[in-house]
């Protein structure tokens, strides 16, 4: 087996781990579990947590683990098409977008020197993941001349144009939200909505126990970093990837946009955190993305689609 064919399976190996840890993620969340470590740390049962203030707390914590699962399914559905598609006919633009998004992936597990919770299963995971990715994307470096430039499309190229556009505007917003969301998870950790929805205070959440908010931040952080990376990884296939007839491409997009957009409002609805303040700049983005999708299905998919040079 060549070195870059090896390459490509590790990273692509990395995508279904990914997607592996964001179903399991999402899983724990619907049963508003907290693993056993979070449990040690915390020094107290979800049911001893659910009995206070009518277990807006946990449902909360639930909500972040869900929009956190959604993330790494995104992620790592990008990640494998990444990996077995461009990547393996030797485009470099597969190759640093999958390193950018990574880096933002990976290095956001640092963020818990912000709130000082060291979440050891999360780190593990990393350890884990980390040289595979690293490993993979080092042998799977293109070698050689790139590519010749992929073809447009003739028929609908308007369309195309429009809905790659859309498709660079959403990514750019989750790019810019997840960002925010990190460093608020890192610092203030709470907006307003959240403590409206919890009815509580920050002082109340720690005289709970004051383990409390060091927890939630390690939950905001982390979605915020994976908002990030799957932005990222959006980006690229978008801008670079979304060029011609790619019915593969147009599925993973749509199924990766509905993983996390699905998970992220679903999961507001199901708790009854329903702040029309909170929930308008993920309806924005939804709304785009949807009519993104839309708008590249007849260049991307639809058998009419005459390729010209």
């Amino acid at each position: 087996m060549r070195a870059s064919e090896l390459g490509c399976r590790l990273v692509a190996l990395t995508g279904w781990a990914l997607v592996g840890a964001g179903l399991l993620a999402l899983g724990l969340a619907s049963t508003t579990q907290l693993l056993p470590h979070d449990v040690a740390y915390l020094g107290m049962t979800v049911e001893e947590l659910c009995g206070r203030h009518d277990c807006r707390v946990v449902r909360f914590m639930a909500h972040d683990r869900t929009a956190f699962g959604g993330s790494l399914l995104s992620i790592g559905l990008l990640y494998q098409w990444l990996a077995r598609f461009p990547l393996r006919g030797g485009e470099r633009w597969a190759w640093w977008t999958l390193f950018a998004s990574g880096l933002a992936g990976f290095a956001s597990f640092l963020a818990y020197l912000g709130y000082g919770y060291l979440d050891v299963w999360h780190g593990r995971a990393t350890l884990a993941l980390l040289p595979a990715f690293v490993a993979g994307l080092a042998l799977a470096w293109p070698r050689g001349a790139p590519p010749a430039a992929p073809p447009g499309v003739a028929a609908g190229g308007r369309a195309l144009a429009h809905g790659r556009a859309l498709l660079v505007f959403v990514a750019l917003g989750m790019m810019a939200a997840g960002g925010t969301i990190m460093a608020v998870g890192m610092t203030r950790v709470f907006v307003p909505q959240d403590l409206e929805y919890m009815r509580l205070a920050p002082a109340d959440l720690e005289a709970l126990t004051p383990r409390l908010v060091p927890l939630i931040a390690h939950d905001r952080a982390g979605f915020g970093g994976g908002l990030l990376s799957a932005g990222i990884a959006i980006l690229g296939a978008a801008w670079f990837g979304a060029r011609r007839r790619d019915p593969r491409l147009w599925r993973v997009l749509l199924a990766a946009g509905s993983a996390g957009f699905g998970s992220a409002l679903g999961v507001h609805f199901l708790i009854g955190y329903t702040s029309f303040s909170h929930l308008v700049p993920a309806y924005a983005g939804a709304a785009i993305f949807a009519l993104s999708i839309a708008r590249l299905y007849r260049p991307m998919v639809g058998r009419g689609a005459a390729v010209r040079a």
